[in-house]
């Protein structure tokens, strides 16, 4: 088991990237914009309208400077509003989050390893919150049109703080559906995530969005009620 802890701490920034695209994601949902043409943003302002539970399938792929890709995964996330959701990364290194109201759990099965975090302390707090105040995402980013690939018309969003270490998102929207985050972090890698099968207001069980450690795990941070 700590031959697979080293090995994974080869791969620098990956989790940082994980966490802000699963934190981004709600957060780029939950946008009401205000623009009359069909961009981006109005199509992001249409998928949004109403939406409370979200189920989709991803695949992610991390790109370093030189165009290699660093890692890959894929899974499904879930999301209901205001301030739960489920993210399941398989491939080599599965990985299930899980934020439940109260905390944000980080399951990776690899290393037997439970990380306990507290939604307010985090980088991206400030997005996550924005699933019950969308309008302050315009506090929190510079947001622009900035034109569309073949697959997606692009949303850019750039953080307004200095002291993020993401300097820029991507959020491509094709027949008023998300399809396509891409994050760009201050030390070069990109990470691209592709959306498919999308499904909004779907009936989601509650125990997707519960989550108790497994017997043997090593759990990091504070529980809920301790202390």
């Amino acid at each position: 088991m700590a031959s697979a802890k080293c090995w994974r701490r080869l791969r620098p920034g990956t989790d940082r990237l994980k966490q802000a695209a699963r934190i981004l994601i709600c957060a780029v949902l939950a946008l009401c914009a205000t623009a009359r043409a069909d961009t981006a943003r109005v199509q992001l302002e249409r998928f949004s309208d109403g939406l409370e539970t979200l189920h989709a399938r991803f695949e992610q792929v991390v790109v370093s400077t030189d165009g290699k890709v660093q890692d890959s995964s894929a899974g499904e996330v879930w999301l209901r509003r205001p301030d739960r959701f489920r993210w399941e990364y398989g491939g080599d290194f599965p990985e299930i989050v899980v934020a439940d109201g109260n905390v944000i759990w980080i399951y990776d099965e690899m290393l037997e390893q439970v990380t306990v975090k507290d939604p307010a302390e985090t980088e991206f707090s400030s997005p996550l919150s924005l699933l019950t105040d969308p309008d302050a995402l315009e506090d929190a980013f510079e947001i622009r049109e900035v034109g569309e690939t073949d697959e997606a018309r692009l949303l850019e969003l750039r953080a307004r703080s200095m002291e993020v270490q993401f300097e820029r998102f991507l959020l491509g929207m094709n027949g008023d559906s998300p399809v396509l985050i891409i994050i760009e972090d201050a030390f070069g890698l990109r990470t691209e995530i592709r959306f498919s099968e999308v499904e909004r207001n779907v009936s989601l069980e509650d125990k997707l969005f519960e989550f108790t450690p497994p017997a043997g795990a090593d759990v990091i941070g504070a529980l809920p009620g301790s202390g």
